[in-house]
């Protein structure tokens, strides 16, 4: 299978690898011979820069890249150093939007190299990661068992609430006169999150208590509806083993957040805008 990166992505791996290259010492000039792996107008091309430039192209592809594939992404790779250096030579990142991107994409890079520095030298303990999933857990929202009566017109809603309020049965109402697809298991719609349910539904049911059956319709933008709560149950977590790293990968985002936090507040900072 022929690999054949996006050339934005390649011209700005190779053109901030240029505009480093200014700043890195030793130079590829000075790496040893069996480090090099092909020369370009008299340059060396070093082994690490182009293990860095086929990391790049396995990341895109989601894939580890075959070792009789790498003849071809070198060639790639020589041709896209080719024309870094003639953008270079005829003044193109000398212009001002190419310029800033370069700028950009370098600050990324030593931005995301300065933060695996930091937690490599801040870990998140094991000891930090329980008190962060519990709480999690404790922000998880709780779950409702609720059926409905879907209607168009609120008129129709009323009667339907009349005639539970008379001691009809929620289920044969709901399947004799709701348009909803829920009429056939008699208006159940399972267990849910309010999040799931369009906002004005969520906000009703959220307010109600377990047997309760909404006093007044509620409308949406699915018609008007008449609601039993059947129950509510705090959500239950995925055990701490099985999502641990997950925890990990979160509070070790908290713990960055926090250190560009205090980076900012360290600063002295003026907004034009």
């Amino acid at each position: 299978m022929s690999i054949r990166p996006t050339l934005i992505a390649l011209v700005s791996f190779v053109l901030v690898a240029a505009c480093a290259k200014n700043d890195t010492t030793p130079t590829e000039a000075a790496a040893p011979a069996d480090q090099v792996v092909a020369t370009v107008n008299g340059e060396p091309v070093s082994k690490s820069s182009f293990d860095l430039y086929v990391q790049t192209i396995a990341r895109q592809a989601g894939r580890e890249i075959p070792e009789d594939q790498k003849s071809e992404i070198l060639d790639q790779y020589i041709g896209m150093r080719l024309a870094a250096e003639q953008a270079e030579k005829s003044g193109l990142t000398k212009e001002p939007t190419v310029r800033d991107q370069l700028e950009l994409s370098r600050m990324n890079v030593i931005v995301d190299a300065a933060l695996q520095k930091y937690l490599e030298d801040n870990p998140v303990k094991d000891e930090e990661l329980k008190p962060e999933y519990d709480a999690q857990v404790a922000a998880m929202p709780r779950e409702y068992h609720a059926r409905h009566i879907l209607v168009d017109e609120k008129a129709a809603a009323d009667e339907i609430t009349k005639e539970l309020q008379g001691g009809a049965d929620f289920a044969k109402l709901a399947a004799k006169r709701s348009k909803d697809s829920s009429k056939s298991s008699g208006g159940d719609l399972g267990w849910f999150t309010p999040d799931s349910m369009v906002k004005p539904f969520a906000d009703a049911v959220v307010t109600m208590k377990p047997g309760e059956i909404t006093s007044a319709p509620v409308q949406s933008e699915f018609g008007w509806h008449v609601i039993k709560l059947e129950d509510s149950r705090a959500s239950a977590p995925p055990p701490f083993e099985e999502v641990k790293d997950r925890v990990k990968v979160l509070a070790q985002r908290k713990k960055l957040q926090a250190y560009l936090e205090q980076l900012r507040n360290e600063a002295k900072v003026e907004k034009k805008i």
